[in-house]
């Protein structure tokens, strides 16, 4: 006869998590990261020079923090090391595959103001990837839940791409006004933004149809059933895509992206609402 406990059972990533789930220690933790990481994006339209730049460096650190983190709490410690591990191995490859041939982004310079670099790339853009992906996957989950389950994975691959994509179209041309990068041949680009060109959007769409194909074969061999509602990343997600919209059209001068974030955010927002809906 043999004792113990059996292990817990693999997650499907298509289980539904309440946005407030799990005990209060295990929530508290992701929830404090995640209004740390508010707070510190409101600081930055409100500081200049090297105080934004340590900024912009907080902000990735405690977002890279919060996803690592509650994939760990959520799904277990191996999702969390897989989701570090995953992001930062396909982020690096995507980026210095970029600046070595210019594919599938555009060809574009970093600023030396960045820091150290891997292969080129410096430390703060694969943090900033890890801050996005696992969020952006996340609220793909939801998005996808009505889709029918033989259809529902490349549905939420889909959507985690295109919300990954959203997100840099906000956050490229903040990035471009900063200085910390510059692109060799700008246009075309978006109506309302000269600075970044559709084929870094057209680079960003392919590399997350990537990432996140791997990503969800990651969650669903490695999961433990969720512990841990979602609401801290999505609290993250919004802020930095809303919120950076309207810090935007209030402080940065960047109205073009502005529009583009509150539109695309307000496009969810209606998707969201309307399987809300339907389901009552």
């Amino acid at each position: 006869m043999t004792t113990g406990t059996a292990p817990a059972p693999a997650a499907s990533p298509d289980a539904e998590v309440p946005l407030l789930h799990g005990t209060g220690a295990r929530r508290a933790v992701p929830l404090a990261l995640a209004l740390a990481l508010v707070a510190t994006a409101i600081a930055y339209p409100l500081t200049d020079g090297g105080a934004r730049d340590a900024v912009s460096w907080a902000i990735v650190l405690l977002g890279g923090t919060l996803s690592v983190t509650h994939a760990w709490l959520s799904r277990g410690p191996r999702t969390g090391l897989g989701v570090l591990a995953l992001v930062l191995l396909v982020s690096i490859a995507f980026e210095s595959l970029g600046l070595a041939t210019g594919f599938p982004y555009g060809s574009w310079t970093y600023s030396s103001v960045l820091g150290p670099t891997l292969l080129g790339v410096p430390f703060l853009v694969p943090l900033a990837w890890l801050m996005m992906a696992w969020p952006s996957w996340l609220l793909a989950g939801r998005l996808a839940r009505p889709v029918r389950a033989t259809r529902r994975r490349p549905a939420r691959i889909a959507w985690a791409a295109a919300i990954f994509a959203a997100w840099d179209v906000v956050l490229d041309p903040q990035m471009v006004d900063a200085g910390y990068w510059t692109w060799a041949h700008p246009d075309p680009g978006l109506p309302g933004i000269d600075t970044v060109p559709l084929t870094n959007l057209a680079g960003w769409l392919l590399a997350g149809l990537v990432l996140m194909a791997l990503l969800d074969l990651l969650v669903e061999r490695t999961a433990a059933p969720p512990a841990v509602g979602d609401a801290a990343p999505l609290l993250a997600l919004a802020w930095m895509t809303l919120g950076g919209a309207l810090a935007h059209a209030g402080w940065l001068g960047l109205p073009g992206s502005a529009a583009w974030g509150a539109g695309l955010g307000a496009a969810v927002l209606a998707v969201l609402a309307v399987q809300r809906s339907r389901r009552r």
